[in-house]
């Protein structure tokens, strides 16, 4: 049985139906008003629920520490797919970490507040950790738990090539044991190293064994022995044979992001361990940053889709100044609380830095590595590094430049309704990439909250974003708003600040507010499509904003698509009354489905082969209506919804039209 089949054939010891559970807290995080709750037990699960009061948060932070016993009153959920294509899996993700349902929590209560030595070792440090720094680094460095640092910032070190740095890792393992070996240095060997493993292997449970840990100590642990008793292995062979270790004792392992990073690294650096070494300092801190970066771009690109090529420099400061400057310094002000004001200042320094150096985009690139092109990839690093066959660096590069261009050879042209929710989101690439056309954002409506209830904000947009990064699409020629609603054109921004927005098309009714932003950011002068037929079909002004939406009319190889945003059936009417538009092949539905829009009149007037609905789940307005759904069927319309189809992707050729539903 194959890796995927065990997955989809396990059966979980929970019901749909269960709702009382018994419970360990495994992990926690506080995000605003949302508690998020990992739960361990016979199968474990992972609950949130939200608080109405800041001192209701308070006190469920304080009691509900690590490793007391929960009982827990609650609806158990199936995790969703991704929805829109490259982006993360989350039901994948929480498969492989043994989990197969969510749980909205609606009570929750400790049953028993005893925890063993480890939950209580590491419930005294997040104590102290949270009287002390108010950053989130300290809690990073010592417990490995990067969600109090800010999501923006944190964005800023992955767009640099930096997020090792702040994870959990063999540079943290490899300084700590530095530590306690001086230490420890009066004792003999056997005893001092006896020590120095047995303390890794609390700190391991203490941080909860994230899988780059487990590759760490485990390498530790099997070297000390090597070195103890002169067995003599290699480091290369030390690395293979905890490899095998790990993937023994639990395969699930390799689809771990931190354990398949930690390898690559790793085994990059053991295996150029000649070419890495210099007499010049500087060069060998080079060599080490470029081996590293090589070794782990494939990693980079197969799950973030991007990667920059400055990050090899930034290394070369960015590591030492985290390794023996920040992470000391936390260690530090852990112990000697005031210093506190010297490890902000120097976190000052390493976020206002990063987050400038993120602004240099010119070096970024955005593409997506499939698995033959992982494996040609690190075959020839090894024939380039380890058999020192430097000629083949020349097929490196072009296996990076023909991921960049064969896109511009693809005579297809394809057409994206994305699921975000509640809003519309699209996206046209014409054949060959002569066009690359986005027609609204997304956006979701914010309420507001006080302080202590706002989480990191959701942007609908970001998977937009990350599938365009996957695509290797690092600029849009056109974004078509088709009217200011937050729904469509809240997101503008966001998007702005991650792919270049070439040219902008806005309606002709009064200007809202994320119109205006918009307009502050990218030129709006008139865009001519290059690979297909492309045209605006308004023609009247009716002083209402969803009426006045953008109606865009597009042909690629003779199949007609049609898009008005949120128009009324006054518009809709209108339009075919004017212009000839029968038998088009496909229809975004206006306004989500809306009874405002799509009468029968116009729907059998244009006559589409398909129609597509973009709506949310559970959306207050219970979008699309009965009333639209009705007349689809009496027309025999067929019709996606995103609620249901996620993401519809169209492909249009020369001969034929076949779309791609990317279901919850």
């Amino acid at each position: 049985m194959g890796f995927r089949e065990y997955f989809s054939t396990y059966e979980s010891i929970y019901s749909d139906d269960t709702t009382i559970f018994e419970l360990f807290v495994h992990n926690k995080k506080i995000d605003g008003n949302k508690v998020t709750l990992e739960l361990s037990g016979v199968e474990n699960l992972v609950g949130s629920f939200y608080i109405d009061s800041f001192e209701e948060l308070e006190r469920l932070d304080n009691t509900l520490k690590y490793g007391v016993k929960v009982r827990v009153l609650g609806n158990l959920n199936k995790p969703c797919n991704n929805t829109i294509p490259k982006n993360f899996n989350y039901k994948e993700y929480l498969k492989y970490k043994g989990i197969y349902y969510t749980l909205d929590i609606e009570k929750i209560e400790v049953i028993d507040d005893r925890v063993n030595f480890i939950y209580g070792f590491k419930n005294l440090i997040n104590k102290r950790i949270n009287k002390i720094d108010k950053t989130g680094y300290m809690k990073a460095f010592i417990l490995g738990d990067k969600s109090l640092i800010d999501s923006d910032t944190y964005d800023s070190y992955q767009k640099n090539g930096i997020t090792h740095l702040f994870a959990l890792s063999g540079m943290h393992v490899g300084l700590l044991s530095g530590i306690i070996l001086f230490l420890l240095k009066k004792l003999n060997d056997k005893l001092k190293y006896f020590i120095l493993d047995i303390i890794l292997v609390v700190y391991g449970f203490v941080v909860g064994f994230p899988s780059s840990i487990k590759r760490c100590i485990l390498f530790f642990v099997i070297n000390s022995i090597n070195k103890v008793f002169k067995i003599n292995i290699s480091t290369f062979k030390v690395l293979l044979l905890v490899i095998f270790i790990l993937v023994v004792y639990d395969f699930k392992i390799i689809f771990d992001t931190g354990f398949r990073y930690s390898i690559a690294t790793v085994s990059g650096i053991v295996l150029s361990g000649d070419f890495i070494v210099d007499d010049s300092k500087l060069k060998s801190s080079f060599k080490l940053s470029l081996v590293a970066f090589l070794f782990s771009l494939p990693i980079s690109l197969s799950c973030f889709y991007e990667i920059n090529l400055l990050s090899i420099f930034y290394n070369i400061v960015y590591v030492p100044f985290v390794s023996l400057i920040v992470y000391p310094l936390s260690l530090l002000t852990f112990v000697l609380p005031f210093l506190n004001n010297v490890f902000e200042l120097v976190i000052k320094v390493l976020e206002v830095s990063s987050n400038f150096l993120s602004e240099i985009n010119v070096f970024n690139l955005y593409m997506d590595f499939n698995l033959l092109e992982i494996i040609s990839f690190y075959f020839l690093l090894i024939l380039i590094f380890y058999k020192k066959l430097k000629i083949f660096f020349i097929f490196l590069m072009f296996i990076i430049v023909f991921d960049l261009l064969v896109p511009y050879f693809d005579n297809n042209g394809y057409v994206y309704f994305f699921d975000v929710g509640q809003g519309d989101s699209s996206l046209i690439v014409s054949p060959n990439r002569k066009d690359i056309i986005l027609i609204d954002t997304g956006g979701v409506v914010s309420f507001k909250q006080e302080d202590w209830q706002k989480r990191d904000e959701y942007m609908v947009s970001d998977g937009v974003i990350t599938f365009l990064k996957a695509k290797g699409i690092k600029a849009i020629d056109l974004l078509i708003l088709s009217h200011a609603d937050a729904d469509h054109a809240k997101e503008v921004e966001n998007i702005y600040q991650e792919i270049k927005i070439k040219s902008l098309k806005i309606n002709n009714g009064d200007i809202g507010k994320y119109e205006q932003i918009a307009i502050d950011l990218i030129d709006r002068q008139d865009y001519k499509a290059k690979g297909m037929d492309l045209k605006y079909l308004n023609y009247k002004e009716y002083n209402d904003e969803n009426a006045d939406s953008v109606l865009t009319y597009m042909n690629i190889y003779n199949t007609q698509i049609l898009s008005f945003g949120d128009a009324t059936k006054e518009a809709e009417n209108d339009v075919i009354s004017k212009y000839n538009l029968n038998d088009i092949d496909i229809l975004k539905l206006s306004h989500h489905g809306s009874k405002t829009s799509s009468s029968e009149y116009f729907l059998s007037r244009v006559k589409p082969k398909i129609g597509v609905i973009s709506s949310g789940k559970n959306n207050r307005f219970n979008h699309p209506s009965k009333e639209t759904i009705d007349t689809l069927n009496k027309l025999n319309i067929f019709y996606l919804n995103t609620q249901t189809s996620g993401t519809v992707e169209f492909v249009i050729n020369k001969n034929s039209v076949t779309y791609n539903e990317y279901k919850p």
